[in-house]
């Protein structure tokens, strides 16, 4: 075995910076959902628990969704490597929001499977949030390193494009799911156009 073989295997791989940050985001990202538990434990969720859980849950699957697609541009325009390292993390928080949000939503119908389906076809808002989750579900099943290797780089990326479709769909659902003031389903929308108008602009800026 030669020196350098033998010095390479040897020396100890370099530490990442910020070992904390992974970790943190899952712990951070998973506290609301704790502190839901606990409410809804002590009943501290108020005069509508079912109403509260559905809306805490959405919002922070859209807020945390968001998050995930704004990791790329932060990193391109900042040049620092960490958002890049989070983008997972919140994507898979994102989606577990989503399924929790779901949940709820089949809990207070009973686990109708009819009435889901009723709902589904004769209820826009439901019809865009059961969108959004369904086009969620085979990022969520892809996102490991193995996923990448067994469909090749093009199309997993091709398929993880419809993150800006399934966000869209959510932000719509909660557009249509607010009866009053539209103001945070709005600026959520417009975030979402911003953070694609950025990638657009990218893309075409790499063409020739």
């Amino acid at each position: 075995m030669s020196r350098a073989a033998s010095s390479s295997r040897s020396a100890p791989r370099r530490a990442s910076p910020l070992p904390w940050l992974e970790p943190g985001v899952v712990v951070g990202g998973l506290l609301p959902a704790a502190i839901l538990a606990l409410d809804a434990v002590t009943g501290a969720l108020g005069a509508n628990p079912v109403q509260r859980a559905t809306l805490q849950t959405g919002l922070l699957a859209l807020a945390l969704l968001l998050l995930s697609l704004a990791c790329t541009p932060l990193r391109l325009l900042t040049g620092w490597t960490w958002p890049a390292r989070i983008r997972k993390a919140l994507g898979l928080l994102a989606f577990g929001y989503a399924a929790l949000h779901f949940l709820i939503y089949l809990l207070d119908h009973g686990f109708s499977p009819g009435l889901l389906v009723e709902d589904v076809l004769e209820r826009p808002f439901v019809t865009a949030g059961f969108a959004a989750l369904v086009l969620l579900l085979p990022l969520a099943l892809t996102s490991t390193r193995d996923s990448v290797r067994r469909m090749g780089f093009p199309a997993w990326q091709r398929l993880h494009r419809l993150v800006y479709l399934a966000a869209g769909l959510g932000a719509l659902h909660y557009w249509w799911g607010v009866k009053k003031d539209h103001t945070a389903p709005l600026l959520a929308a417009l975030i979402l156009a911003g953070l694609l108008g950025l990638r657009l602009l990218r893309r075409g800026r790499r063409r020739p």
